[in-house]
C-alpha cells in the first residue's frame, strides 16, 4: 500500500508540474492598444462666423474610416480614401486657386474637423470669406463637402 500511495503522490505531482507549466504556454498575452483613441472617428462642421467659437454650426456629419467607412457624411467612402491620401493633413485639402468667379462679400464660413485620425487627436479649422469661395476652396474634394 505504501508504494502505491507513494506512486500516487509522484504521479499526480507530475500531473500538476505538467498543468502548470502547460496552462502557462498556452495562455497569450492579450494585445496592448497603441493608442487611447480609436483608429478613426471624425464630425467634420460648417457653419456662419468668423471663428470656431462665434460660428453657428449649420451642418455636421460623422465619419468613421476603421474597420470600414461610415457615419452619417454622404460619401464616407470618398471621404475616408481622400484623408488617406493625404495621411489625415486637413490643410492639403483645400486648394489656393479656383477658376471659380466669387463676389468679395464678408459672410465668413468656417468648415471644422474634430476627432480621432490614424489614432490621434484632430482639430482642424478654416475660415473662408463666404459659401462661394468656400466652394472654391475646396474644388473637387469630397471629404469637406457635404
Amino acid at each position: 500500500m505504501r508504494r502505491t500511495l507513494k506512486a500516487t503522490v509522484a504521479a499526480a505531482a507530475a500531473a500538476v508540474c505538467v498543468l502548470t507549466t502547460t496552462a502557462g504556454i498556452a495562455q497569450a498575452e492579450a494585445p496592448k492598444p497603441t493608442s487611447l483613441y480609436a483608429p478613426s472617428a471624425l464630425v467634420f462642421t460648417v457653419g456662419h462666423g468668423e471663428n470656431t467659437a462665434t460660428a453657428t454650426v449649420e451642418r455636421a456629419v460623422t465619419l468613421t474610416c476603421a474597420p470600414r467607412p461610415a457615419g452619417s457624411h454622404p460619401a464616407a467612402a470618398a471621404a475616408c480614401a481622400e484623408l488617406a491620401a493625404v495621411d489625415g493633413r486637413f490643410a492639403e485639402l483645400v486648394g489656393a486657386e479656383s477658376s471659380v468667379v466669387c463676389t468679395k462679400e464678408w459672410r465668413p464660413v468656417v468648415v471644422t474637423a474634430d476627432g480621432v485620425w490614424g489614432g490621434r487627436h484632430v482639430q482642424w479649422s478654416a475660415t473662408f470669406p463666404n459659401a462661394c469661395m468656400m466652394q472654391a476652396g475646396l474644388g473637387e474634394g469630397v471629404a469637406l463637402t457635404f
